[in-house]
């Protein structure tokens, strides 16, 4: 199985996907002979033409207005904001429009429209080019909310989100671009709304969601040669956020931790603990849930003072072991 980055799988899923159905359409700012951003759309204006690869003006409402538009005509349209930080500016359109209009026209009509946004810090970007906002998108009702880990998620991912009738919004973590991984060359689907068990164990349950996965992994591995065995849950999509996998898991192990980038006030780390504790998995509990989340502040300009603002290997290491331990 080829090993590709993080970034080339969802590439790889959307030009798989613009060459199945042709009325999946790009459009967003310098995705056609720049390639965005970050390089993700490269080659697609020479591959598809404009028709399809659209620039579009600096104006996110805008873009993410025609991609509704053009879905309810019959098309599937792709809408890249450069940063997800701007994602607020087509709050409305996103939130009142697309999210409600199946509701609202009595189910007559449909958005099958995807909203890519690259989120998250460590890249040095200050405050308004790194936030977490995927917590925003889960409060509203008729949104999916994509937020994967791996390539092979990723790809999986993105031609689920591709072919649902439903707006999507497919968060990305711009750190995560060029980490590599295994996926297949042939099209392939991951269902929305399943989590993943990432690694077993009968120790404790953590459930964290993109980088975090990785660095949560990582620390797992390490509190295993102390004995420790760590389960690490994905979920891959945190709206409809898969809890029976969480509350199933809990129950084994009887101790909860979630970890998130985003601010740990308002998080999405509430909504899990929330099921838990409102479950059958509440009897099973050892020991307090608890979680860890990125400090309420803006995210800093300053590298050593970012890296402070949102967790890391050692803060998911003296959480675990406290509730391990019981020390807390």
């Amino acid at each position: 199985m080829p090993e590709i980055s993080y970034l080339e799988a969802i590439r790889q899923a959307l030009w798989q996907e613009m060459k199945r159905d042709e009325r999946v359409f790009l459009l967003g700012e310098d995705i056609g002979r720049y390639g965005g951003a970050f390089g993700l759309t490269h080659g697609m204006l020479d591959e598809f033409g404009p028709e399809r690869v659209r620039e579009t003006p600096i104006s996110e409402a805008t873009i993410v207005a025609t991609a509704i538009g053009a879905s309810l005509l019959g098309m599937r349209p792709v809408a890249e904001i450069m940063f997800m930080d701007f994602v607020m500016l087509a709050l409305d359109q996103i939130a009142n429009q697309a999210a409600k209009m199946h509701f609202m026209f009595g189910g007559r009509t449909t958005v099958p429209i995807v909203v890519r946004m690259p989120g998250g810090s460590g890249s040095g970007a200050a405050s308004q080019h790194s936030q977490s906002l995927e917590s925003i998108l889960m409060h509203f009702p008729g949104l999916i909310v994509v937020n994967p880990s791996t390539p092979y998620d990723a790809k999986g991912l993105m031609l689920a989100s591709l072919r649902d009738p439903n707006p999507v919004c497919f968060v990305e973590h711009k750190v995560l671009y060029k980490t590599k991984g295994e996926v297949p060359e042939d099209d392939y689907i991951i269902p929305i709304g399943v989590a993943e068990i990432k690694r077993a164990g009968r120790d404790i349950t953590v459930v964290a969601n993109n980088i975090m996965v990785m660095k949560t992994l990582g620390v797992a591995e390490k509190l295993s040669r102390d004995g420790i065995e760590v389960e690490v849950i994905d979920p891959r999509t945190l709206l409809p956020l898969d809890t029976n996998t969480i509350i199933q898991s809990v129950t084994r192990t009887g101790r909860l931790l979630v970890v998130h980038e985003a601010c740990q006030t308002g998080g999405w780390a509430g909504e899990v603990i929330a099921s838990v504790v409102g479950s059958p998995a509440f009897d099973f509990l050892d020991a307090p849930v608890r979680r860890l989340g990125g400090k309420d502040v803006p995210i800093p300009y300053n590298r050593g003072l970012e890296k402070f603002a949102i967790p890391q290997e050692i803060d998911i290491e003296r959480e675990i072991r406290a509730l391990v331990q019981g020390k807390v």
